[in-house]
């Protein structure tokens, strides 16, 4: 049998004119150098081959010269379908001056069309990117105006909207592996990743074409552990071993075990950052961190979050994950993004954006280049600017919370902590709180309408998509909001009652995070007068998001009322109080059961008009009397009017129930 040991230039040899070419890699991790350059090498000497399709789902690339960046030459392509942009500066700039066909499409659903197309299907059913640029009523993902083909369609399936992505066959698969043995089984041993490396070969197997690896070492046929083997052989048609500075584990990293899972390392000690914009915004969006969860934090400023989570204790209450198929550890940033250590499991990609895509993931906290009126947020492109949406699109989409960081405006901008107070020295020259963004990469409109809460937080500043809108809900002590927040807009918010950022956001010492996120200071909130028999719930500031939530107050409610023998009225503190959508019927269920066996009645109280309406809306829904006032006082005053008035537990009951 011929040996599939070949070189580069013999494999590349293979490639003919027009071939739709799939390449693998995530960001700077686990792209195939030797192949890519070898390709280039080929055009640049004969001219072929010519009029190639390129099919990526993330960025693959230095951003200058090396990964996609090779095939930015005029006739080398013909069309480009890829998640990301911003990684490959030669082929966008031959897309930005319409000399190939181009599409952005989301970087999951890519991943999962190579999984489609190697099971024999004609594309991928998906909601994702409905409502988004993606979306061919607002333009299908093409790039410029060459591209007039659409290959997103918009379907009905059952009385619901649907998009229906289809791609044409694969002929060409650039896949990497660390050894490979001489019929071509492949192991990833010393790889990062895994990637989409098996669909990619499937798909081009499946249609007829090649599968070129790339790999560092060889092995004697049947000496590799079959468990250990991630491509068989029999879908791989050449193997071409390259050298050491062409198969960087990541381009920051010739080798590191770590990322490999050889071993776990200590957990660093990160020491406490200055109080700047960035980590004011990170700790900010840290109060929203749902103990036991799952989470996606996205590249830049949302790696903050991470940070302050280790500084604060609480990593090991979390589970972090990364697009490129990472579960659990701590990511790495920077030139080794993508990767981490200590994981739990390095899943495919494809198989991390069906869990992405099914809801899997408790909260995403992504960065926010610009935000309209609407809450919308454009990532994606800016006049001539193209970065593609990469994953920020299933990500967002498909997250139970959605958290975006940004600072308020961009270029230049300086800030002070002063006696815990925020001061603007210098704005930033560039707007970011536009009337309409560029692109809509995220629709706010149509998470609003699902039910989804999103958050947009900035160092002066948070706001909340609303009914109508983006709407102000804190604002940083020390900031004026006509001064330092409208005056830098170009629509006004929603303003109504807001409140005031937490305060340790803007100390330098730890916020003691870990006895907010798991309510450890529960049994100091609820507090029993034995003299007036009332029972006063302190739930200032708190956040329900999950079952185990409810049944902590539910667990020492029914302490205390068992200690207090006797039936009791109840006054509760809601002030900026928050529970998660999914937990209100829970909430209410609670309510019910001691409505029938503790408390005569509850009275409620928020100082926020909004909050009493919210908590009055939920409440009267599930059939229970809201009483919410606005004061302390005169919640205390109707409990008393009510027990004047001969009100006993039989009628609290018939009430309430």
């Amino acid at each position: 049998m011929r040996s599939k040991i070949v070189t580069a230039d013999e494999a590349i040899a293979l490639i003919h004119d027009g071939d739709t070419l799939s390449s693998t890699g995530f960001v700077q991790t686990g792209f195939p150098e030797a192949l890519l350059s070898a390709l280039e090498r080929r055009f640049l000497a004969t001219g072929t081959p010519r009029n190639l399709t390129v099919f990526a789902a993330a960025g693959q690339g230095d951003g200058k010269d090396l990964g996609l960046n090779h095939l930015g030459h005029e006739g080398l392509l013909r069309r480009v379908v890829a998640g990301n942009w911003g990684r490959m500066p030669k082929v966008r700039r031959l897309a930005l001056d319409n000399k190939i066909q181009g599409y952005n499409l989301p970087q999951g659903t890519i991943c999962q069309l190579f999984r489609d197309l190697a099971g024999g299907k004609p594309g991928t059913f998906s909601k994702v990117g409905l409502h988004t640029f993606v979306d061919p009523r607002y333009g299908g993902g093409r790039i410029n105006p060459i591209t007039t083909k659409d290959i997103v369609d918009l379907v009905t399936v059952e009385g619901e909207e649907w998009l229906f992505y289809k791609v044409g066959k694969v002929n060409v698969a650039f896949i990497r592996g660390s050894t490979a043995d001489t019929f071509g089984n492949i192991t990833m041993e010393r790889e990062a990743l895994t990637l989409n490396n098996l669909a990619m070969a499937m798909a081009a197997k499946n249609s007829n074409g090649i599968v070129i690896a790339q790999v560092e070492r060889i092995a004697e046929r049947g000496s590799l552990p079959p468990r250990q083997v991630k491509i068989p052989g029999i879908l791989v048609d050449c193997i071409v071993v390259a050298e050491p500075h062409q198969h960087r584990q990541t381009l920051n990293t010739q080798y590191n075990g770590a990322y490999a899972g050889e071993y776990r390392v200590p957990r660093p000690a990160v020491p406490a950052g200055a109080v700047d914009e960035r980590k004011i915004i990170a700790r900010r969006a840290a109060f929203e961190l749902p103990p036991n969860g799952i989470i996606n934090l996205g590249v830049g400023m949302p790696e903050g979050v991470a940070a302050v989570a280790n500084e604060e204790r609480i990593l090991h209450l979390l589970t972090l994950s990364v697009e490129s198929g990472v579960v659990g550890g701590i990511p790495s940033s920077g030139g080794d993004f993508g990767t981490g250590v200590n994981m739990d499991a390095v899943l495919d990609e494809n198989q991390q954006f069906d869990f992405y895509d099914g809801g899997g993931l408790d909260m995403a906290c992504l960065g926010m280049a610009e935000c309209d009126a609407a809450g919308n947020v454009n990532v994606s492109r800016f006049g001539d600017r193209l970065n593609g949406a990469g994953g920020f699109i299933n990500i967002s989409q498909n997250a139970r919370l959605v958290v975006f960081v940004g600072s308020f405006t961009g270029g230049g901008l300086k800030v002070a902590v002063e006696d815990g107070e925020l001061r603007i020295l210098e704005e930033g020259k560039q707007r970011k709180f536009l009337q309409q963004v560029g692109q809509i990469t995220f629709n706010g409109q149509y998470a609003y309408d699902r039910g989804k809460p999103v958050y947009y937080v900035t160092e002066r500043c948070v706001f909340r998509r609303a009914r109508r809108g983006l709407a102000l809900i804190e604002v940083a002590p020390g900031i004026d909001v006509e001064r330092d927040i409208l005056a830098h807009m170009e629509f006004k918010p929603i303003i109504g009652e807001y409140g005031i950022m937490d305060p340790r956001i803007f100390s330098p010492e730890p916020m003691e995070l870990a006895a907010e996120l798991l309510n450890m200071s529960l049994p100091e909130r609820v507090t029993y007068d034995a003299e007036r028999n009332i029972l006063f719930l302190n739930f200032e500031g708190m956040y329900i998001r999950v079952a185990e939530d409810v049944k902590a107050i539910w667990d020492i409610c029914e302490q205390r009322c068992k200690a207090a023998g006797k039936w009791v009225g109840v006054v509760i503190n809601y002030d900026r109080f928050r529970i998660a959508q999914d937990m209100i019927d829970a909430y209410a269920e609670m309510d019910r059961y001691f409505l029938a066996h503790y408390f005569t009645k509850i009275t409620r109280y928020a100082t926020s008009a909004f909050l009493r309406a919210k908590l009055g809306e939920a409440f009267s829904q599930r059939n229970i009397a809201p009483h919410v006032f606005e004061r302390k006082e005169e919640a205390q005053a109707f409990l008393a009017a009510s027990r004047a008035g001969g009100a006993d537990a039989s009628e609290a009951k018939g009430d309430h129930a």
